[in-house]
């Protein structure tokens, strides 16, 4: 019984239709010719509307035989190109949102565009319209659609006329005063003759019927590579595939950085301080004062000097503090190295994400650094606050909730920040993009600066332990 249903189900497609044997007894030869007749209707009604497009080129292609100066070709030629860019996608776009729903007539299925929504406005809907590669390719389109128009009309036109003219033939020939008819390749003087040559009619109907089915097809591919955008489940697999590899991303460049922070720690650290010590043990065997002496405490002062250049740039790829204590405490050892006065506030009950956590350090640390760089300022607060979203059920007793980390760094220096110029602002806000969130930066002329980060930190316990 479910084979004899497969068998007998109409076909899915236009494609699969007209390879089977069923085409003419499904409803795609008859939604085929209405996508033929419309594709003529709009075909004419975007010949009188696109005019003030391809005018110029007209009038360049006649100037190829009259002999016309390079001036006036060059003239024609920039007329033509300035029409397109300005003109085209004002008539391509609308034709492209008609073409889409005309689609469904021999493609159904998601038949989306690839446009972006624009910003509010008439200029945000212009700078996104004529730069989305969308947008020219609906030009493109609008620029096919006239020879594909012309084909449909030249064999749609031929077959119904052969057709029709099959058909009646007999019939004017009823009347005695009808003189003979020529059909090209012979004289039909009598309705018998011409009886043979109506009943090929049905034929040619056929044959009208698969060719308007084989030319929607084709219109149909033609249409769908230039108008239709990609499906949206295909932008979610690749937005999930971006997202994951970012994160794998992320999680690779923090164990790095862990890995550096430890080896410089534990390694080349610890080596100069057991130099220290032993430049120190050496000084116990010299007198003091003495040449050899002066050398050995200028050699343990530069190896001082060292250690804490190298423990500030350890401090700097990772602090301890913050893998040891969590963001507070980091954001306040931040804080009481500030030349500024600095205020922290904090409402964080559990550990983030260790990416979270070093993301969130190091925007106030660039934030810090540029106070006390260029804002002029004489005090800052630092604000980090968690908000939680919804908690969703994992297992049968346990549950995790999505959180936001919220950090504001708030400064009443001279303002005037722009990231636009600062590459140390930029380079903050492609470290909080790459981790998914949002930066914004307020700093009007005169004050007060304001950085405000939102950083997504994924799933956490809902009854987290610190």
């Amino acid at each position: 019984m479910n084979t004899r249903n497969v068998h007998t189900r109409a076909p899915s497609t236009l494609l699969k239709a007209l390879a089977g044997p069923r085409y003419l007894i499904s409803a795609w030869p008859w939604r085929s010719l209405a996508y033929v007749l419309t594709t003529l209707l709009v075909g004419g009604v975007l010949l009188f509307v696109a005019i003030p497009v391809y005018m110029p080129w007209t009038l360049f292609v006649a100037m190829t035989g009259t002999g016309a100066s390079t001036g006036e070709f060059a003239f024609a030629f920039l007329s033509g190109l300035f029409t397109v860019l300005c003109f085209a996608p004002l008539v391509a776009i609308p034709l492209g949102a008609l073409e889409r729903r005309r689609l469904y007539l021999v493609m159904p299925g998601e038949n989306g565009s690839g446009h972006r929504t624009p910003p509010p406005g008439l200029w945000g809907w212009i700078r996104t319209r004529y730069a989305e590669a969308a947008t020219w390719r609906e030009v493109a389109y609008a620029a096919v659609m006239f020879p594909l128009v012309g084909v449909a009309f030249l064999v749609a036109f031929t077959l119904a006329s052969v057709t029709i003219a099959l058909a009646v033939t007999p019939l004017i020939l009823l009347d005695e005063d009808e003189p003979p008819i020529a059909m090209g390749w012979t004289t039909l003087a009598t309705p018998l003759e011409a009886l043979p040559y109506a009943l090929l009619s049905p034929l040619v109907v056929v044959l009208l019927l698969y060719s308007c089915g084989a030319m929607s097809y084709g219109h149909g591919v033609i249409a769908r590579a230039l108008l239709v955008g990609p499906p949206k489940e295909e932008l979610r697999a690749e937005l999930d595939e971006v997202t994951e590899s970012r994160a794998r991303l992320v999680n690779a460049f923090e164990y790095e950085r862990r890995r550096i922070e430890r080896d410089l720690h534990d390694g080349a650290q610890q080596r100069l301080v057991a130099l220290s010590m032993d430049l120190g043990m050496a000084r116990i065997e010299l007198e003091e004062g003495s040449p050899a002496d002066r050398r050995v405490v200028a050699a343990q002062a530069k190896a001082d000097e060292l250690i804490d250049e190298i423990r500030e740039l350890v401090r700097g790829i990772h602090p301890r503090v913050l893998t040891d204590r969590g963001l507070h405490n980091a954001l306040q050892e931040l804080a009481d190295h500030c030349p500024v006065p600095v205020t922290v506030e904090t409402a964080i009950p559990y550990r983030l994400p260790p990416h979270v956590e070093g993301t969130a350090y190091f925007v106030v640390a660039e934030a810090l650094t540029n106070v006390y760089k260029h804002a002029e300022a004489t005090a800052v607060t630092v604000r980090a606050h968690l908000a939680s979203g919804d908690i969703r059920a994992v297992g049968a007793a346990q549950g995790t909730v999505t959180a936001t980390l919220t950090v504001e760094v708030t400064d009443d220096g001279v303002g005037g920040a722009d990231a636009a110029r600062g590459s140390g602002l930029t380079g903050l806000g492609d470290r909080v993009a790459v981790m998914g969130g949002t930066m914004g930066l307020t700093s009007p002329a005169g004050g007060p600066t304001r950085i405000r980060v939102e950083l997504p930190c994924g799933p956490i316990p809902a009854d987290p332990t610190p």
